[in-house]
């Protein structure tokens, strides 16, 4: 092998890793791309995304729109998104064969529904660009040479246990503990303490835990005595409480519900358009054309018959009471469970097996139009290991694809030659 190949590494085989190794080969050929995965399993988090159809991103047409989904990171992501946003997602795998669809909710997942048909299109792209994959490979140490460059100390398969490469991508994801990021700290790079975002509350005394499974199209979800609230679907499930607006707020408040250590009160409203003076005059109104029903058996407004049920039954309110019947301090207290259900949180559960955590690289550190580090040269990143995140609906791979291909272009571009050790 020549002593002037040149040759880049990309570290992590996740959908930022990919991006950004595909995106280098393909803007310089004549470079050697290897990307390093240390376990045996590639593309993991996008085979999982989605329930399995992977929420590849969401329809947004301006950076101005997306940025507006990121708790962390959206300003300084504003600007990447011009160069390549989720238009450019969405172009990028159709020129692969993988055409994109929109719901309602403007998530966008592959026509056929399936993840492997994302995950088969970022391996069949890399393997045309030249990328060599190397599994069961991990980077045990970086140092930066003097000269340029970076000695990687590998461990696993059958690779050298000392590689040079002139540039280095850092694409391995987010960590929950904050000493997994020690190995960039050694390089000089401050870290954002990691604390987990997008998870579920548990609710052990729950007042609804008979009632998993039932789901309401749009509440609001409030932390009592913070400025942390989210409106959109809820579903209860056996632990607690779960769905859009709570995984949304989860990401919205993931520093202070740290700070919390996950107890709080949460606030439910099942009906966000009312205030307590527009509920009580739409009772009232009720009750003349349906005095006679029984109030438990005549659930209003669209909610869940067993979430009605169960919230009047908390309210004191008996199986035999009909509208006409209804006390006022009944009502009162029907009035408050559906404005502000009581639920107390002590602890939180991963979303399904998507595991997201808010901190990492300061953003600080980075030119964001590279994604190349203000403090190393020649050492770029992406991808969740970056302080990013964003909410559910497609924003966490948008960034990566983002940071992936700004930081593999810009390595192609600038990439030099150096001597080879070992290989």
């Amino acid at each position: 092998m020549k002593d002037e190949l040149k040759i880049v590494a990309v570290i992590g085989g996740g959908a930022a890793g990919f991006f950004g190794a595909i995106a280098c080969a393909e803007a310089n050929p004549a470079l050697r791309v290897l990307l390093l995965e240390k376990t045996g399993k590639l593309l993991s988090k996008v085979r999982i995304s989605g329930g399995g159809r992977c929420n590849v991103t969401h329809a947004a047409d301006t950076p101005a729109q997306l940025v507006q989904h990121y708790p962390r990171g959206g300003a300084q992501l504003k600007q990447p998104f011009h160069t390549f946003g989720a238009p450019d997602t969405v172009r990028w795998f159709a020129s692969r064969g993988v055409q994109l669809k929109t719901e309602p909710d403007g998530r966008m997942f592959p026509i056929t529904d399936s993840s492997e048909t994302v995950a088969q299109c970022l391996l069949d792209a890399a393997r045309r660009a030249g990328v060599e994959i190397l599994t069961h490979t991990a980077a045990d140490s970086i140092r930066a040479l003097p000269e340029g460059g970076f000695e990687l100390t590998l461990s696993g398969s059958s690779t050298p246990p000392v590689l040079r490469v002139a540039r280095l991508l850092v694409a391995t994801g987010g960590a929950p503990k904050s000493e997994q990021y020690n190995w960039l700290r050694q390089l000089g790079h401050a870290i954002q303490e990691p604390v987990p975002s997008l998870f579920t509350f548990n609710v052990p005394n729950s007042p609804l835990r008979e009632l998993p499974g039932v789901s309401v199209p749009r509440a609001r979800v409030r932390v009592a005595g913070e400025k942390l609230d989210y409106e959109g679907p809820v579903l209860i499930t056996h632990w607690g409480l779960s769905g859009p607006a709570v995984l949304k707020l989860s990401a919205w408040g993931a520093r202070r519900l740290h700070e919390l250590s996950y107890r709080s009160i949460a606030l439910v409203s099942w009906l966000p358009d009312f205030t307590e003076d527009t509920l009580r005059s739409h009772l009232q109104e009720h009750r003349g054309p349906h005095g006679r029903k029984l109030v438990l058996s005549n659930p209003l407004l669209g909610l869940p018959q067993r979430l009605w049920r169960t919230l009047a039954e908390q309210a004191g309110i008996g199986p035999e009471t009909r509208w006409n019947e209804l006390p006022a301090k009944l009502q009162n207290r029907l009035i408050e469970a559906l404005l502000r259900t009581a639920l107390p949180v002590a602890g939180k559960t991963t979303y399904k097996e998507e595991f997201v955590t808010c901190g990492g690289i300061s953003l600080a550190e980075i030119n964001m139009q590279t994604m190349e580090s203000r403090l190393v040269p020649g050492l770029h990143f992406a991808g969740e290991v970056l302080d990013i995140d964003g909410i559910t609906g497609g924003f966490n791979f948008q960034a990566a694809w983002t940071t992936g291909f700004l930081a593999g272009r810009a390595m192609g571009q600038v990439a030099v030659p150096v001597t080879l050790a070992g290989v």
